[in-house]
């Protein structure tokens, strides 16, 4: 699979993706035919091990992927970029646990939900768990789900041990509790666990991913899987918010350069306010997107010649990641208030952009002032105090 035969069956999928946006609202999840048709071409593939069917494309090319689809349809572009980072997530996992899902049918996907809502206790063999998880994106479509908790101390007197828990289809219940006014579409549903066995393979140790010792590593030794677990999962976040940005950018053109000041009857385009908007939106969109590409070009630079990826330049992914979203937010905003009367009706996308982009700005991965303070320690050379970078 070469990058651009990947984008090409991207691209001819996204008309159809387009068309269906408002049903992906009304289901309150992705149309079964969108899915369908992600997983025909193989899309969720981009990053999984070619052990199991994966394509191990570099990232840039998948974000670039995803940034494509969020222009068309903002929840199918947040639904395909953190499926399809869950199948490079699991890549890092220990190789039974990769086994278990993928061992008999190579196809199947997994949903998440990392914040640590739930109750977890140490057995013999494994781990206990109970409790709710919230926003698990895609999840009427995935047989597993990869729950983040916090596990008692090993040893008296210990820290903490902050793991993620991989759970089968049949370990859970999902709660059809969205309703939303942003990213309607992407099925960001509650995964209610009660007392479900979870055996220590299928875990994985959020200390290990920040140390890049991941288990998986022993049968995954390609170098896109020694890149650090927060990165790539920020990024896919941060992708499908430029995606919607790019496709907020594009229609907003596409409808001003139609549009006329019904009191003197110029031409909303000549008016220099409006273009001085969509300038500062389209700049500030291309420079998230070119820092997201280049940062991932940079990382795999690093990992194929076997060299540290150090944790300054990290620090200051984590804080682009971050900022990509902010960037999209501050973009699609200006542009709403430009759009005039027609902008609020629903049948406009850039209304719905308006609502996705706010809605992703929401997810803790897109927390601004978290990732300003793992940048800003470092740029002061203090330690790390979240290792989720």
């Amino acid at each position: 699979m070469t990058p651009e035969e990947f984008l090409g069956r991207v691209r001819a999928l996204l008309p159809a993706i387009r068309e269906r946006a408002a049903r992906a609202e009304q289901l309150r999840r992705l149309p079964d035919e969108t899915f369908a048709d992600f997983q025909e071409a193989g899309l969720f593939r981009a990053m999984q091990p070619k052990r199991y069917g994966g394509f191990e494309l570099d990232p840039e090319f998948f974000y670039q992927a995803i940034t494509e689809v969020g222009a068309v349809c903002g929840s199918s572009g947040w639904v395909f970029g953190v499926v399809g980072v869950h199948n490079w997530h699991l890549a890092l996992f220990p190789p039974e646990a990769q086994e278990d899902v993928w061992g008999a049918d190579d196809s199947l996907q997994l949903s998440t939900s990392l914040a640590p809502t739930g109750k977890v206790e140490r057995v013999d063999g494994g781990y206990r768990i109970s409790g709710r998880w919230s926003f698990s994106s895609g999840c009427d479509f995935c047989q597993w789900a990869v729950l983040g908790g916090i596990a008692p101390p090993a040893e008296p007197g210990g820290p903490p041990d902050a793991r993620t828990f991989l759970l089968p289809r049949s370990d859970y219940a999902i709660d059809d509790n969205w309703q939303v006014m942003g990213l309607c579409g992407s099925g960001s549903k509650d995964i209610v666990v009660e007392g479900a066995f979870v055996p220590d393979y299928r875990t994985h140790s959020y200390l290990d991913a920040f140390h890049l010792k991941n288990p998986g590593t022993a049968t995954n030794d390609a170098p896109l899987y020694r890149l650090p677990f927060g990165l790539v999962f920020a990024y896919g976040l941060g992708a499908a918010a430029i995606g919607v940005a790019v496709g907020a950018i594009a229609a907003f053109r596409e409808q001003q350069l139609g549009r006329v000041n019904v009191r003197d009857q110029s031409r909303v385009a000549e008016d220099p306010f409006t273009q001085l908007r969509l300038a500062e939106s389209v700049a500030e969109i291309d420079a998230a997107r070119e820092r997201m590409l280049n940062n991932f070009r940079e990382m795999m630079r690093l990992a194929r010649a076997g060299d540290e990826i150090p944790l300054s330049f990290r620090a200051r992914c984590r804080w682009d990641a971050g900022k990509a979203t902010d960037w999209s937010v501050r973009a699609v905003d200006r542009l709403m208030m430009a759009a005039g009367g027609r902008g609020i009706f629903l049948a406009n996308p850039i209304q719905r952009a308006w609502r996705d982009v706010h809605a992703m700005q929401a997810h803790a991965g897109s927390n601004l002032e978290r990732a300003a303070a793992v940048f800003g320690r470092s740029e002061f050379g203090l330690p790390p105090s979240d290792i989720r970078f």
